[in-house]
């Protein structure tokens, strides 16, 4: 294996016939078959780059929250003739957390029950009672690392053994949250507990309970929906959003050790949102959706730099940032606005409603906001999609609407945020249809394509292939 090798000290060992070690670093042993991009990503991801290539998957949505992988995807596949599959894996338990990438590795989570069939109600509905039916049932929170090419288990390892200390929707799972990886360490949340994995070999490299992490509909507090907000990694320090029932923070932890080094109080509702950074003037800021309370805050300190108040009062969707500007949205009550702020942004940034303006508020709309999605910028334009499957085209930089469309038939669930790449935007219905349109100015539908199954989570992308997590496992297209 290549951790084996890296860690035999050797500056010339050939590793399974495609890869060289040299000085400590990994390299493909035939560069010419290679293009530049890709070699340059293989030797700087094992030779400790700060980023993440461009080519992986490391987060949440891939690089940043922005959902815009490389290569070209199919724009048609068939799940049940095998065309363009290039393969399927069954994953047991439950999970709506999307699979990361990092080189020739695929990392997913899993909580197994031991139930065959564990309830999952997709979708348009309003019920917010939780599942009762898993109370008593000790879970098992699994990372599962795959070979990326052909699906094969490199790796599994249990983290966390208990009864899950929350209940969760009938539309959620108890491993909503995707894990983050730096090709090195790979950090996730189980139950109420963040712990960091070596990458290459699945060990746990330490724990830190993080509990409680109890939330639900803020006015409905009996019923929870289950913990999401996933871990980002920037700049070795591990950012955790924590919006719950009671003591609502945010807090960096060293990726070295899992060692507290701030914790900032935010006095928000539950919410489900990731969080996303930002560099301005030489600093890294991390910004966090939430009801009542967005805000942004100082990468090193945690001191919150600025903030804004209200919006919709269930959050979702991570911050988008492309460029100088900052997208966030949110929904559900009176309220879904969406809105653009600079990344210069300082203080008091006002009523977060889509209304009155301010010189950090480049652009606001107060209705056309996401209730589940992450939204997606590609190539200047805004991507947005209601849970019931109306999307529309915004100029990013002026919020100028380009178009506003039904994806579905009114009555299929979109949860799944959209993915980008080649051209073609990827979005996914909860019943297992991937729409797929072509990015512009005008609309225009390329494909429908049938995943066979129920589809939750947000898809991966990586080298030109899609990476779906569906109910019952991964299935890669390319």
């Amino acid at each position: 294996m290549v951790a084996a090798a890296l860690s035999s000290g050797r500056s010339d060992r050939l590793v399974e016939g495609e890869w060289l070690i040299l000085d400590g670093c990994l390299i493909p042993a035939r560069i010419p078959d290679m293009n530049a991009r890709l070699f340059a990503a293989l030797f700087f991801s094992v030779c400790g780059a700060d980023a993440a290539d461009p080519g992986w998957w490391p987060q949440f949505r891939g690089p940043n929250a922005s959902g815009v992988g490389d290569g070209q995807p199919p724009e048609k596949w068939d799940v049940a003739s095998g065309a363009q599959v290039l393969w399927k894996r069954e994953i047991p338990g439950l999970a709506l957390a999307s699979p990361v990438i990092w080189g020739a590795h695929l990392f997913t989570t899993t909580a197994v029950s031991g139930k065959e069939d564990s309830e999952l109600k997709i979708g348009l509905y309003g019920d917010i009672k939780s599942v009762t039916s898993e109370d008593n049932l000790k879970h098992d929170w699994t990372v599962l690392c795959l070979d990326r090419l052909t699906g094969a288990v490199v790796w599994e390892k249990i983290v966390v053994s208990a009864v899950p200390a929350s209940r969760r929707h009938p539309k959620s799972s108890h491993a909503n949250c995707t894990p983050a990886t730096d090709g090195t360490s790979l950090v996730g949340i189980f139950n109420e507990t963040l712990a960091c994995l070596d990458a290459q070999t699945g060990a746990v490299r330490w724990r830190v309970e993080i509990g409680p992490l109890r939330g639900g509909y803020y006015k409905a507090p009996d019923d929870t929906w289950g913990y999401a907000s996933s871990p980002i990694i920037r700049d070795g320090r591990v950012i955790v959003q924590c919006d719950v029932e009671k003591q609502s923070w945010i807090a960096a932890f060293d990726l070295k050790d899992g060692k507290e080094l701030w914790r900032t109080q935010r006095g928000n509702k539950p919410s489900w949102a990731t969080p996303s950074s930002y560099s301005h003037e030489g600093t890294v800021r991390i910004v966090a959706n939430g009801y009542e309370r967005l805000a942004a805050y100082d990468l090193a300190s945690g001191r919150e730099v600025w903030h804004m108040q209200g919006g919709g009062d269930i959050p979702v969707p991570a911050p988008v940032v492309a460029g100088e500007l900052i997208t966030l949205t949110n929904a559900h009550g009176r309220l879904a606005p969406v809105f653009a702020i600079g990344t210069d942004a300082a203080g008091d940034l006002g009523a977060a409603d889509g209304g009155e303006k301010n010189k950090f508020l480049r652009w606001s709309l107060p209705r056309r906001g996401n209730y589940m999605q992450t939204p997606l910028i590609h190539s200047g334009r805004l991507y947005l999609c209601s849970d019931g499957g109306i999307a529309s085209c915004q100029d990013a930089a002026t919020g100028e609407e380009k178009w506003l469309e039904r994806l579905g038939n009114g009555s299929t669930g979109f949860t799944a945020s959209p993915v980008a790449a080649g051209g073609l935007i990827y979005w996914t219905a909860e019943n297992g249809r991937v729409v797929v349109v072509r990015a512009g100015d005008k609309f225009e539908r390329v494909a429908e394509n049938d995943l066979g199954e129920p589809a939750m989570a947000s898809p991966a992308i990586a080298d030109g292939a899609l990476y779906f997590r569906t109910r019952r496992g991964i299935i890669a297209i390319k």
